[in-house]
């Protein structure tokens, strides 16, 4: 029995030593997708941890409260997509891809005058208050200026001042990646256009909701 013991101390401080190198992962990190290292400690943390509730059930039929099941690692490194290193065999792969996303929104303004003092407290927002703002004077740039205002993403234009139409996001493998200095300021459709190698993956319509539509929506029961 004191062999036992000592083997469950054993698979015990490994699940321990998992989880702190899991951790340490994680932080180093610091919240970006995909991180191999971050994959590698966690399948590591779970293999431990299955191995050792295995063992506590064998010895004395207990279990933890941790419900994962084994994940074999060769099936893990080819599901992360590469291996251990990853990036590294990113950059070894002899085949490599770059994707290109275009999107484009419509949108109808029912009110300059509401969507330029919309604008213009976004902008006063953002300019300290021992300096002059100055006036939005457009309605292009008021769009801009609740760009800058949000996050940048279509979204920061989800405001009652800003009717939504239809729009289109498209998917293109490019052999080219994008060179903002190719193209001046001024130029607002060369950067958008394929080149003839881009190969156009997919697109997705949207269609905004109208009035008609949620109320339709409102009248289903679930």
């Amino acid at each position: 029995m004191t062999d036992q013991y000592a083997e469950l101390d054993a698979a015990l401080e490994r699940v321990v030593e998992a989880a702190k190198a899991h951790l340490a992962a994680v932080k180093a990190a610091q919240g970006r997708v995909d991180d191999d290292d971050v994959w590698q400690a966690y399948v590591n943390l779970n293999n431990t941890s299955f191995a050792y509730d295995e063992q506590l059930l064998d010895a004395f039929g207990e279990v933890t409260p941790w419900d994962v099941e084994s994940i074999d690692p060769d099936e893990a490194d080819q599901r992360f997509g590469g291996g251990i290193g990853g990036l590294d065999g990113a950059e070894a792969d002899p085949h490599p891809r770059v994707i290109s996303v275009r999107q484009r929104r419509d949108y109808r303004v029912p009110s300059v005058s509401a969507l330029l003092r919309v604008a213009d407290a976004a902008r006063r927002n953002l300019v300290p208050a021992d300096e002059e703002a100055g006036e939005v004077e457009s309605v292009g740039e008021a769009v801009l200026e609740l760009l800058q205002a949000g996050d940048g993403s279509l979204s920061s234009l989800d405001v009652p001042e800003l009717e939504p139409l239809d729009g289109l996001l498209t998917v293109s493998e490019v052999t080219t990646p994008l060179d903002l200095e190719a193209f001046e300021d001024e130029d607002g459709a060369g950067p958008f256009a394929p080149l003839a190698d881009d190969q156009l993956v997919g697109r997705l319509d949207e269609h905004p909701f109208t009035d008609e539509d949620e109320d339709e929506h409102a009248g289903h029961n679930h």
